[in-house]
């Protein structure tokens, strides 16, 4: 009866452990008439739409690259990404650079969504476990469930988001690429 006991208090507190490294400030956006979340330090900038280079080759999801001050960064559109309807930009339409850590080394992505709505300090207990979708249909993605303001936001690692399975891109390959020939031309 104790290890029953004792097992349950070391699960919760394991779960206590993964609510408080969720816990913290989130850049939330909209992609349809969802709300989705990032923390806040993966946060490079957020820029205005702006010229993206079409890349031959290169997944549906992958709308091209930009660049931004002489950096050439992929950029990534969350909704084909995340299997949603793709719609024309709009005057809201913005990229959300992102600093990630590939295979090591950092670097910096794009990510393109309907508009940016605000930074919430989300608290340890409003997030939760993300639910079981059954199916084989798990998001290993969404990081957790952010219950705020009478409503919920869905609260990405954006590094797995980039990183998960072939949905990926290739853009880890794109990535690579393009830093050699930004090293190239230096």
């Amino acid at each position: 009866m104790s290890s029953v006991i004792s097992t349950t208090k070391a699960g919760s507190q394991a779960s206590d452990g993964a609510s408080l490294a969720r816990a913290g400030k989130y850049l939330t956006f909209r992609l349809e008439s969802e709300e989705y979340g990032l923390k806040i330090l993966k946060v490079r900038e957020i820029i205005g739409l702006m010229p993206i280079t079409k890349m031959p080759e290169t997944p549906s999801h992958v709308r091209g690259i930009i660049n931004l001050r002489g950096r050439v960064i992929p950029v990534m559109e969350l909704r084909a990404r995340f299997g949603m309807e793709t719609i024309p930009d709009t005057d809201e339409t913005c990229i959300i650079v992102v600093d990630l850590s590939s295979g090591g080394r950092p670097s910096m992505k794009g990510i393109l969504v309907d508009a940016v709505s605000e930074v919430l300090d989300i608290k340890e207990d409003e997030i939760q476990d993300p639910p079981s979708m059954g199916g084989g249909h798990e998001c290993d993605f969404v990081l957790g469930i952010g219950k705020v303001k009478g409503g919920v936001k869905i609260l990405l690692d954006i590094d797995k988001v980039f990183g998960a399975g072939d949905l990926s891109m290739g853009l880890e390959g794109l990535t690579a690429e393009l830093c050699e020939t930004e090293l190239a031309g230096q």
